[in-house]
């Protein structure tokens, strides 16, 4: 099991920076439903604590769902942490594709944050954010690698499962508190047997037809 370290935080925070922005999306894979970004602001102070809660803390795909739970309550009720999450549409996804949807949660989620002082920006991923001053850095598979962006995992993951599960009430057919969206057999089952609904992807559902 590979932890991520808070090496490069903690370098960071020793040349001067006060907050620590760790930003991470979900749902990108899925067949139905908004993706989701999170930003999570971390302050210099979080890292001189011992947080023996949230030892073993780690990517959110690496967690069962008890265990995100856990870690989401632990981090959001931390002074020394603010977090913002936002999601891109299914009609925004459809429309603009799924990597500007991501770019556009990300950004939105940066700016709702409203931290300016002293702050830098980890991204997981390859791809900068534009429109923000902020000094940042894209790392591939930062999520595994960065305890910030883990953070950022955790959170966005559990926000989005809970909402992929009030849908699941509001659309029952298709199981979506089971699979999130997904596409599992049984999820792409329903779809061949009753069609599509208004949570559909098209832009996605059009690649699993060809």
């Amino acid at each position: 099991m590979i932890l991520p370290t808070k090496k490069r935080e903690l370098a960071l925070l020793d040349s001067g920076y006060d907050y620590i922005i760790g930003i991470d999306e979900v749902g990108v894979g899925c067949i139905a439903g908004p993706v989701t970004a999170c930003a999570v602001a971390i302050h210099r102070d979080f890292y001189q604590k011992t947080n023996k809660n949230l030892r073993r803390l780690r990517d959110s795909k690496q967690l069962s769902p008890e265990q995100r739970e856990k870690y989401c309550t632990e981090l959001i009720k931390s002074r020394y942490l603010k977090y913002i999450v936002h999601s891109s549409s299914v009609s925004t996804i459809d429309r603009l594709g799924i990597s500007e949807a991501i770019h556009q949660a990300m950004l939105k989620a940066v700016q709702k944050l409203n931290v300016t002082k002293r702050s830098f920006v980890l991204i997981d991923g390859q791809k900068r954010i534009k429109k923000i001053k902020l000094p940042q850095q894209t790392i591939v598979k930062g999520d595994v690698k960065i305890f910030a962006i883990a953070c950022a995992s955790i959170i966005a993951k559990v926000h989005r499962d809970r909402l992929m599960s009030q849908y699941g009430k509001k659309f029952p057919i298709y199981g979506f508190e089971q699979h999130k969206g997904y596409p599992t057999p049984l999820h792409k089952k329903k779809i061949q047997d009753i069609g599509p609904c208004v949570l559909h992807r098209k832009s996605f559902l059009r690649r699993l037809k060809s």
